[in-house]
């Protein structure tokens, strides 16, 4: 491969030669108007190229929980690579932060930024960190928190991923709970 357009092209190609196999076309103006629109490009986008630059890391969850930002057990909760028993310390994107910021404020927020990028912990720290603080102060069990997923899909890839952060905890001694219905 020489570069990547290149191959898109050899890519596109064959793909219209494949495509084209299974009719033939007898009517000379509908085989016109089907070329067209094979020669312009019609039948597939232009390549989208997306740079994925660093998000700019601000502040680690130590940092935070002794500087009161968070709840003590965070630290222990909110580590990156558990299961993997690789546990090692989450450093925290400026969106991240600013989302905790304004959920300590008790406001409404929306977080947009790339895949990947931590969408998913700026809302489950605060709400962790809301839970852990209520807990100190009522210990009575209840339900505190209830997250609405538009799929079951993602419900499911949620549920496995707060799992992860209980991981090293033994079972009855974990600082929140959390299920799916």
């Amino acid at each position: 491969m020489d570069d990547v357009f290149s191959f898109r092209d050899a890519v596109i190609g064959d793909y219209g030669s494949f495509s084209r196999s299974f009719t033939k076309i007898y009517a000379d103006d509908i085989r016109k108007a089907v070329d067209e629109g094979y020669d312009k490009g019609k039948y597939w986008p232009d390549p989208l190229i997306q740079l994925n630059s660093n998000y700019k890391r601000k502040a680690t969850i130590p940092e935070l929980c002794r500087d009161g930002l968070l709840h003590p057990a965070c630290e222990r909760l909110f580590m990156a690579g558990k299961p993997d028993g690789r546990a090692s310390v989450m450093t925290l994107f400026s969106h991240q932060l600013e989302a905790i910021a304004i959920a300590q404020r008790k406001e409404g927020y929306v977080v947009t930024t790339g895949t990947g990028s931590g969408k998913s912990l700026s809302f489950f720290i605060p709400i962790i960190d809301h839970i852990l603080k209520a807990r100190e102060k009522d210990p009575t069990k209840r339900t505190r928190a209830i997250v609405i997923y538009p799929m079951n899909a993602l419900a499911n890839s949620q549920l496995e991923e707060l799992e992860k952060f209980l991981h090293d905890y033994e079972k009855g001694s974990e600082p929140f709970t959390v299920k799916r219905y």
